[in-house]
């Protein structure tokens, strides 16, 4: 029940930001609709795959891009109200990534994956319908913004789910452990500018 939760919350918010960056792009209500629905369902649909779970999710439950679908309609008719539609997006993006870690975590860890396959699926799961989206809509993708903290936040969110359930702390909480985590820093990176050192080329030396 609780990964069905997760998974729905995950494609609301993610509709939403691909939705926003669907009226950023000037679409008509079809690329909404579209646009939304990747974003959506991506990471969770290249979970699945990689899981053999099958059938995949949206699949199984039409439901999801219903959802998605209705979160497009609702950004199509409102979003000339949004003063910064980059900002609800960016911010959106934090709540989406946090949700979608811990659904994708989750559900790696009621299939009784290793403890590597746990994390690489919640980053999959975070990290890949934002990448999509950004993709398509031909904007850099923020997981790769440099130095902001991204796949950074959904890797210690996917470790910090481990770390509780290795604790005896419930599935449950431990996966609202790793949504909390994954949204704060990603939430900090955002608000203070909290980032991770960067490669600078240097010179050869003689």
């Amino acid at each position: 029940m609780i990964l069905t939760a997760l998974d729905y919350a995950s494609v609301l918010v993610f509709a939403l930001t691909g939705a926003l960056a669907a009226s950023r792009a000037q679409l008509d209500i079809v690329g909404f609709a579209f646009l939304a629905s990747l974003t959506a369902v991506g990471g969770g649909t290249v979970r699945d795959l990689l899981l053999d779970r099958h059938p995949i999710f949206w699949i199984a439950d039409p439901g999801f891009v219903l959802v998605a679908a209705g979160a497009a309609g609702l950004v199509f008719f409102t979003a000339h109200l949004v003063e910064s539609r980059l900002q609800w997006l960016l911010w959106l993006d934090t709540f989406a990534l946090a949700v979608a870690v811990a659904a994708g975590t989750g559900v790696a860890m009621s299939l009784d994956q290793s403890p590597v396959i746990v994390v690489i699926m919640g980053i999959s799961t975070g990290c890949l319908g934002g990448l999509m989206r950004d993709v398509v809509a031909n904007e850099v993708p923020v997981v790769l913004r440099q130095g902001e903290l991204y796949a950074t936040a959904a890797l210690a969110g996917a470790i910090a789910a481990l770390g509780l359930q290795a604790l005896g702390v419930g599935n449950g909480l431990a996966l609202l452990g790793c949504a909390a985590l994954t949204w704060a820093l990603r939430a900090g990176s955002l608000r203070f500018g909290w980032s991770l050192p960067v490669y600078k080329s240097r010179p050869p030396k003689a």
